[in-house]
């Protein structure tokens, strides 16, 4: 199990004896996209770590029951109660937007490593702050930049998780997603369709031209990826 770890970067950026601690205690599942973790209101009890090509994400649930997202989360990190002490109500559900194999672990495990390990707790402490700075310009960059930049923007975050070029999801899911009507987010990939930028298909999205799509983009990834690796150099995904 030590050897999964390393399929996770947050886990593969631990100390050796730190990972020995840990690797008992998790356990490995294959979840498949759409499966929800937690809902809101839910009483966390693991955490979860996506591993290889798995992402999962957070999502805000409105009062008409539409679910905004606002975190993607693959290999470079966790989700569910990595920072608090003891189990508490989830705020956001969290489900998997890219199936593949997850490592989880019980709070209560957790909690217990990181009492014996100190170095554990750290490093999830400075996790903990990469993942709110990258919820700060997610916040930022939905209300100062316009669909076309978010859209590539998306796509590119979702491509550097999942390391694949192709993400499985329809056009309606990414118009959710990105919370604007489904016209919009056609229209704009309409355009990335004509100019070679990407390709289409009833339940999926493939990056065609990397490059043109980052030229696309806002810059709130690379602003993102500068403060992962000003605080966890090393972890967040190529």
């Amino acid at each position: 199990m030590t050897a999964r770890l390393a399929a996770n970067n947050l886990l593969a950026a631990l100390a050796l004896d730190d990972r020995a601690a840990l690797a008992p205690l998790l356990t490995r599942s294959e979840l498949a996209s759409g499966s929800t973790l937690y809902e809101p209101g839910d009483v966390i009890e693991h955490c979860y770590f996506p591993c290889h090509s798995a992402v999962a994400g957070f999502y805000v649930v409105m009062e008409d029951g539409e679910a905004l997202e606002t975190a993607m989360v693959g290999r470079e990190g966790a989700l569910g109660g990595m920072v608090s002490h003891g189990r508490l109500p989830a705020f956001a559900r969290a489900s998997v937007l890219q199936g593949g194999p997850f490592l989880r672990i019980s709070l209560t495990d957790l909690e217990s490593v990181k009492i014996t390990h100190p170095s554990v707790a750290h490093l999830f402490d400075r996790y903990a702050d990469c993942f709110l700075a990258q919820i700060f310009q997610t916040a930022a960059c939905n209300a100062a930049h316009d669909i076309e930049q978010r859209t590539a923007r998306w796509l590119l975050a979702a491509q550097q998780r999942s390391n694949s070029r192709q993400v499985e999801l329809t056009q309606d899911q990414l118009a959710e997603l990105l919370g604007v009507g489904r016209s919009y987010v056609a229209r704009v990939l309409g355009r990335f369709r004509v100019a070679g930028i990407v390709s289409t298909s009833r339940k999926s999205i493939a990056v065609t031209d990397e490059r043109r799509l980052a030229e696309m983009a806002c810059a709130c990834n690379q602003t993102i990826r500068a403060h992962f690796d000003t605080v966890l150099r090393g972890v967040y995904p190529e």
